[in-house]
Parts: structure tokens; sequence; C-alpha cells
């Protein structure tokens, strides 16, 4: 116990910056955070918001934590503010959570001064993203695309489509079914792999002919619902 209390006791001294070494630390995470946004864009789908806080959060992150060196209290109140940020202008995805983790930790290295470690740790893990998307690493499944039909609740969706499917798809399984407008329709979501991309008009054409023209939405997994982290 006398251990622990001397230890709160010592980092609550507060430590000395001076003005110039907290704006060359923001500024070293400013640049980092540049190389991290580009990396961002470069590798896949991107947003434009969402690139531009990727540079503004390593320096934010960088002067808080600068600010608040050396006081025990109110690192732990900082801790606590940073668990409760959401972002939810828009559903993020598992790629777009790493990446505002992988701009919080490079705040964090150089708020403690580490400026070498933060280039090595920004070129190792920018790397490793170059290299996911050059290999196309995961991608084997982004054929697959999301279906989902409304059809009348007269309709026996079991095997309504089996025959479409047959003729258009590679595979196609039912994930869900449920009842919409207040029970008098069902709505069926398919997985499903197109033999060819470009009859996708004409398979739902012939889906709309099937269900009396209702509503049917096809497009990818990744667009339609959120990802599994």
């Amino acid at each position: 116990m006398e251990a622990i209390l001397s230890a709160i006791q010592g980092a609550s001294v507060e430590s000395t910056f001076t003005i110039y070494d907290a704006m060359v630390d923001a500024a070293i995470a400013a640049i980092l955070g540049l190389i991290i946004s580009l990396t961002y864009i470069n590798t896949g789908k991107n947003s434009k918001n969402f690139s531009r806080t990727l540079i503004i959060l390593p320096v934010l992150v960088c002067i808080v934590m600068l600010a608040v060196n050396g006081n025990f209290g109110t690192s732990l109140a900082v801790v606590g503010a940073f668990s409760l940020v959401r972002f939810r202008s828009l559903q993020g995805s598992s790629r777009d959570i790493g990446f505002i983790f992988f701009a919080m930790a490079i705040g964090i290295v150089c708020a403690i001064g580490e400026l070498p470690l933060a280039f090595i740790v920004t070129a190792f893990v920018c790397l490793i993203h170059f290299a996911l998307y050059i290999f196309k690493y995961g991608e084997k499944d982004m054929e697959e695309k999301d279906l989902r039909v409304t059809i009348p609740e007269n309709l026996d969706y079991n095997d309504i489509f089996d025959d479409l499917f047959a003729k258009y798809t590679k595979s196609a399984r039912q994930i869900a079914v449920k009842t919409t407008n207040m029970g008098s329709m069902y709505e069926i979501n398919y997985r499903i792999k197109l033999n060819n991309q470009k009859e996708e008009k004409s398979f739902l054409d012939e889906i709309r002919m099937r269900n009396g023209n209702l509503t049917v939405v096809c497009g990818r997994c990744d667009v339609n619902e959120a990802e599994e982290l």
C-alpha cells in the first residue's frame, strides 16, 4: 500500500515542459497524422471528413496528454472522457475504428517525447495496411451480395425463388425472414453470389415479376449491415 501511495504522489508532481517542446511534439503528431490519413485514403473506401479527422486527432491527443502530464487525477478524468467519445455521424467499420486507435496511439507516443518510436510505428503499421491492400487479404468473399425481397403473405417463401437462384447464382442461402407492413408481407434476406454481374438487372426483373413488383434490394454486404468486430 505504501508503494502504491508513493507512486501516486510521485505521479502527481507536475513535470515542466516548454511551449516550444509542446508545439514540436504537436507538429510531429500532425505530420504523422497526415501519413495515417493518406494511408487510410489509399487502402480502401474513405470518407472526406474522417480523413481530415485522422490528421487532427493525433494532435489533440498529444496536446491533452501534455496538458495533464504529471497530474494523476486529471489523467484519470481524461481517460474517462476518451472512453465516452462516440463517432456517431456514420456507422463505423472495423477498419475505421482501427485507424482511430492508430491515430490516438501515435498522439500518445508523441506526447511522451518518443518521436523516433512514433515514426517507426507509423511507418510499420502503414506498410502493413498497404501490404494487406495490395495482396487483397481477406477479400475472397467480396462478390457475395445481400438480397432483400418483399413478398405478400400468401406466397410460400421457402422455395419461391429456387429456380431463379439456380439460373443466375453460384450460391444462395436464406439468412432471415421477418414480417413487415403490419404482418401483411414478408421480407426475406438472402446471401447470393451471381454467376455474371452483368445479369443482375435481369435477375432482379424476374424477381419483381415473381413478387408482384414489391421492394427488392440488392447490394454489398458491408453496405447493408454493420461489420462484426
